[in-house]
């Protein structure tokens, strides 16, 4: 008797199940597109003729217009260090102090010897111009006193690069020594950037460069300050592109001090591209299919008839057309998920 009413039980739940799925399936019919309907009703929408003007956008990279590695010219120990980390310097300004000491003793005896062999210069040449003395001693009093003053300029030129400054204007953002630390020529001590001014380096497709000039203005924005908007200048464009066909290009641009920017932030480059030339429009709900393979539905003595077309320039929402189109036809911008090539239909809007 129990096995009797589990084999019942079991029995209804089955039952239960396919019920459950068949009202599900129904559902789902219902619910998904007819693609048997004998006529879809569609919105059409004329091509455009219009300024084939548009935009290229780009995604780039903020970097200094100015920037330097601050070394040492001389070995030596540092005795003052004059900068933190985030300071700001002008140019010129003195951000460490080597030991000076052996420097100015090195300067003054160099002093000392150029001031006697001056003295005995002018004291030959004036015996030479009396007659007692030769050209032979003139030239030799000449030349050991030409050494010795170009020696005390170089010893002044040693001295002067126990002073390490900079050479641009900026914030200090490295500080690689501390005060007591002993350099050899050529060591960074510190890193300054001039963010002043600001530049963005692109890499800008064959298919693109060509458009792109020199001196051209372009509009820069950033998600940083949402609705605020730059101005930059194309500075540089590459001559040489990569094995890719990329072309290196740097915009120019000053920093605000309202909404200041910092080296390192992403920021979107577009550039407006003016011409003369008048292109065929269409709008961007029209398309089937992708940018690369792109095909229109054409209302045609009441059919939807697929055409394959290709695409130029992007204007907002409105695509070029540059071949596979003549400019009097009706597109279709709406109902597309509903047909198939020569699929009969009802224009709905006039």
């Amino acid at each position: 008797m129990k096995k009797i009413i589990i084999i019942i039980i079991v029995a209804a739940i089955a039952v239960f199940a396919v019920l459950k799925l068949k009202s599900s399936r129904d559902k789902n019919t219902t619910q998904s597109v007819d693609l048997n309907l004998k006529e879809v009703s569609v919105s059409v929408a004329d091509i455009t003729k219009q300024n084939a003007s548009f935009a290229l956008n780009f995604t780039g990279t903020l970097y200094p217009v100015k920037e330097l590695d601050i070394p040492t010219e001389i070995n030596g120990r540092i005795s003052s260090l004059n900068f933190e980390l985030g300071q700001s310097f002008p140019r010129g300004g003195v951000i460490a102090n080597l030991d000076d000491r052996t420097k100015k003793l090195t300067l003054e005896n160099a002093r000392i010897d150029a001031e006697k062999l001056e003295n005995d210069f002018k004291r030959i040449q004036n015996l030479f111009n009396g007659g007692t003395s030769s050209q032979q001693e003139l030239d030799y009093a000449r030349f050991a006193y030409e050494t010795a003053k170009n020696k005390m300029n170089e010893a002044e030129k040693q001295l002067s690069y126990t002073k390490i400054t900079t050479s641009i204007a900026g914030t200090i953002t490295a500080k690689n020594v501390e005060e007591g630390t002993y350099v050899k020529e050529g060591s960074t001590i510190a890193k300054i950037v001039d963010i002043s001014r600001l530049k963005v380096k692109l890499n800008v497709s064959e298919s693109n460069i060509y458009f792109l000039k020199k001196g051209s203005k372009v509009k820069i924005t950033t998600d940083v300050y949402p609705g605020v908007e730059f101005e930059g200048i194309v500075k540089y464009i590459s001559p040489d592109g990569d094995d890719s066909h990329n072309y290196p290009v740097e915009i120019e641009m000053p920093n605000n001090s309202k909404n200041p920017l910092k080296s390192g932030t992403f920021v979107n480059v577009k550039v407006n591209i003016a011409t003369e030339r008048e292109g065929l429009f269409i709008p961007r709900t029209a398309l089937t299919g992708s940018i690369k393979d792109a095909k229109v539905y054409v209302a045609n003595n009441n059919k939807a008839v697929l055409q394959k077309i290709v695409i130029g320039n992007e204007a907002g929402d409105m695509l070029e057309v540059t071949d596979g189109l003549k400019g009097q036809e009706k597109i279709i911008v709406s109902g597309q998920v509903n047909l198939t090539n020569n699929k009969p239909i009802r224009i709905i809007n006039n």
